[in-house]
């Protein structure tokens, strides 16, 4: 029993970073192309952007609800604290989810699609914005007592240092976005697209270095496990990785191919996860709330673990299937062009 009880946690914790992956992975490139067709510079370039998403667009938000079910189920007391804590930032987040899901929809049937256009954007900012200023505000850390309740304010999410993490997540959401374009563009939009993954990767990783310096400056807890001797050198691995990583991103814009820009920045996404996970972990919500003490009964886990392994596989399969059905549409229609 001692057992699972210190192991449980962990698995949990794992597959909540797994479940926060997929959902920025698949999710991401959406809320980007949404952001970028507010600055699209004519109806029929944004009427493509919004349309490149009409295979892959549905059953994204569905890893949402993975990730709130998992927090409720295996870490019932963070659950409790991020609602009470995040509550504006989620309400913002569901409104600019419905804005985008019924702009998209009606889009199609309205003779005035510069304004279902404009929600369609304006949601998938909304959306991005929302969820910068949540994770920027769990990673500062919230007012609990000792019985681990919330007792801060509602604007306690609201700070310098969750907008500098809502303006550098929201970059990370444009150079997915372009990236993702770049496979589906043809000559003249790929250099708009190569042009922006450039400009938005160099602002993402200057906000995101700015974020890991304030951080460590202002927040003693992290700067202590940052440069703790059993964790710097795996900390310092992970930032170089990084740069590597964004090394080879810029090279293959330069070069401008076709697939390694998205590929490298999915690495990307990858890697700053798992260095944003080493820096919190065992904490999940911070300053010192473990996730041992916010974690369930090991019996409640132990079954959740039985749903979730099934759900999941079904989930990833769903989203393949998006996939092959996008790429056997676009086929068939290089196939009647080309005839």
């Amino acid at each position: 029993m001692d057992t699972l009880i210190y192991f449980l946690p962990q698995i949990w914790f794992v597959i909540l970073g797994i479940c926060l992956f997929l959902y920025i992975l698949l999710d991401g490139f959406n809320l980007g192309v949404g952001i970028l067709s507010l600055t699209a510079s004519s109806e029929e370039y944004r009427n493509f952007l919004i349309t490149s998403l009409s295979y892959v667009l549905a059953a994204n938000e569905a890893w949402l609800v993975i990730i709130g079910g998992v927090l409720s189920g295996a870490f019932p007391l963070a659950y409790t604290v991020i609602l009470n804590a995040l509550n504006i930032p989620t309400i913002m987040m569901l409104v600019g989810l419905i804005f985008r899901a019924v702009a998209f929809k009606l889009r199609k049937y309205s003779d005035n699609k510069l304004f279902w256009d404009l929600a369609f954007g304006g949601g998938c900012l909304l959306t991005a914005l929302a969820q910068g200023f949540a994770m920027g505000a769990i990673f500062k850390g919230f007012s609990v007592n000792e019985l681990g309740h919330f007792t801060g304010k509602a604007w306690d999410w609201l700070s310098w240092q969750s907008g500098l993490v809502a303006l550098t997540l929201i970059q990370g959401y444009v150079l997915i976005g372009s990236t993702y374009l770049i496979l589906k563009s043809q000559e003249t939009p790929q250099e708009e697209h190569y042009r922006t993954a450039k400009i938005s990767v160099f602002i993402m990783l200057m906000g995101a270095v700015f974020s890991t310096i304030s951080s460590s400056i202002f927040d003693e807890q992290l700067r202590i496990q940052l440069l703790a001797p059993t964790q710097v050198y795996l900390f310092l691995f992970v930032y170089i990785l990084v740069f590597l990583l964004v090394w080879r991103l810029i090279r293959s814009l330069n070069q401008q191919k076709k697939a390694a820009p998205f590929v490298w920045t999915i690495f990307i996404f990858m890697v700053s996860l798992l260095g944003l996970g080493l820096a919190i972990f065992p904490v999940i919500i911070p300053p010192n709330i473990t996730i041992y003490e916010a974690a369930s009964s090991p019996r409640s886990m132990v079954l959740m673990l039985i749903f979730v392994g099934t759900l999941i596989p079904i989930l990833l399969a769903c989203s393949i299937y998006q996939y092959v059905a996008f790429l056997i549409n676009r086929l068939k229609w290089i196939i009647a062009v080309l005839s």
